[in-house]
Formats: C-alpha cells, sequence, structure tokens
C-alpha cells in the first residue's frame, strides 16, 4: 500500500514555539489542550481529521474533517473548542504549516494562551493524541471501511461520543473523558498510565505527569 500523505509539513518562513510539555505535571482539566492532523483513506482518496483533546482527561473538545489541508477547518475546530470549553494554559501542536499560520497562532494570542509546538519528528511530545489516531482507526474506521466523507461523518459522530462518555480508558483508571473531565475538579479519578502510575500529590489530587515522554526517549 502507497504511503499516505504528509500531515505535519511545515512552512518554512511561519515561527516555531519552543515545547513547553516536558516534565509538566497536568493536575486538572484545561490545563492543557493539544491538537493534531491525521489522514483517512477513502473509496477515492484521502480526507483529513483533526481534534482538540484535553491532555488531563482526554476527552476530544472538537474535531473536523476535511478534503484538503486547509488551514481553514483546523481554525473551526480551535474555535469551537474555545466557545464550548473556554480557554486552556497552554496549547500545543505540532509545526505543520495548519498551526504555525498566524491566523491560528493569532487566535492563541488573542486568548492569550501560551502555545507549545512538538519538536521536529517527536512524535512522543504529542502522545495522547497520536494514542487517540491509533483507537480511531483500529475501534472505528477499518471496523466500518467508510467509501465517502459523508459516511465518515456519520460514523465519527457517533464514535466521539461513545469515546467520550462510555469508553473507559486504562490511562484514566478505568473512567470515561467525559467523567474524569466533569469531576476532576471536585477531587475526580486518580489519572494513571499503563508503563508508570503516577503517584498522588499530598492533598490527594488527581495527577498526571509527562514523565512517559521523557521516558520513552531515554
Amino acid at each position: 500500500m502507497a504511503p499516505g500523505p504528509n500531515t505535519s509539513r511545515a512552512h518554512p518562513q511561519h515561527p516555531i514555539y519552543p515545547y513547553l510539555l516536558r516534565g509538566l505535571e497536568i493536575t486538572r482539566p484545561n490545563q492543557v489542550w493539544s491538537t493534531d492532523i491525521t489522514y483517512i483513506r477513502l473509496a477515492n482518496g484521502f480526507v483529513y481529521l483533526v481534534a482538540v483533546m484535553d491532555w488531563y482527561s482526554r476527552k476530544v473538545l472538537s474535531w473536523r474533517i476535511s478534503n484538503s489541508m486547509d488551514a481553514s477547518f483546523c481554525l473551526d475546530c480551535l474555535e469551537e473548542a474555545l466557545r464550548n470549553f473556554g480557554t486552556p494554559d497552554i496549547f500545543n501542536s505540532d509545526q505543520g504549516a495548519q498551526f504555525t499560520s498566524a491566523d491560528f497562532t493569532g487566535v492563541l494570542q488573542r486568548e492569550e494562551i501560551k502555545i507549545s509546538m512538538d519538536g521536529r519528528g517527536r512524535a512522543f511530545d504529542n502522545i495522547f493524541v497520536e494514542r487517540l489516531w491509533r483507537n480511531v482507526k483500529y475501534e472505528d474506521v477499518y471496523l466500518n471501511g467508510y467509501a465517502t466523507m459523508g459516511e465518515l461523518m456519520v460514523g465519527l459522530s457517533k464514535y466521539f461520543v461513545l469515546y467520550n462518555t462510555e469508553r473507559p480508558h486504562q490511562s484514566l483508571d478505568y473512567n470515561t473523558p467525559d467523567s474524569v473531565y466533569v469531576s476532576a475538579s471536585g477531587g475526580g479519578a486518580l489519572i494513571i498510565d499503563k508503563f508508570k502510575e503516577s503517584p498522588k500529590s499530598e492533598d490527594q489530587k488527581p495527577v498526571c505527569t509527562t514523565a512517559l515522554v521523557d521516558q520513552l526517549d531515554g
């Protein structure tokens, strides 16, 4: 099978921001959001899927599909998340031209959100969204073999509801993203990673760390 399109192509004239998440202790929803683009193969070509995720709860806050890599669908996805869920402290992306564009970073600057970007070729810097793409494809797209954008839209609409509200996550101590997102401020579930359990803080509030990224990078 031929390789798919490059969804992270940089623009040489766009500014790049430093990665802010290394070693950061993530203790609450809306502390860090992240985004990424993946491609999905249909019967007559590719479409592109973008999502915005809350790192603490793994909740998918918004998503869009497009038949082109134009930055507008990424911007629409970001604006929807901001309208519905407020603003994060930090927003992380890769160095793809859609996310480094003046339109996209301008929205983040308008909302006074700190901008973080993965290092070049460092997929583990955005590991939670990478895991989301794996789940979307293996639990829905590959099983259903969508032929058209219309079919894909209907299927993903159902899948993301299930993902957020019904599917338990091992990394969330077998809670759902919605339940963790809603309950965290009142002392919700402890966030763990299947490779290394994160200790609770002294006041027993849930804690998530980015230690896995450092561990996998040696």
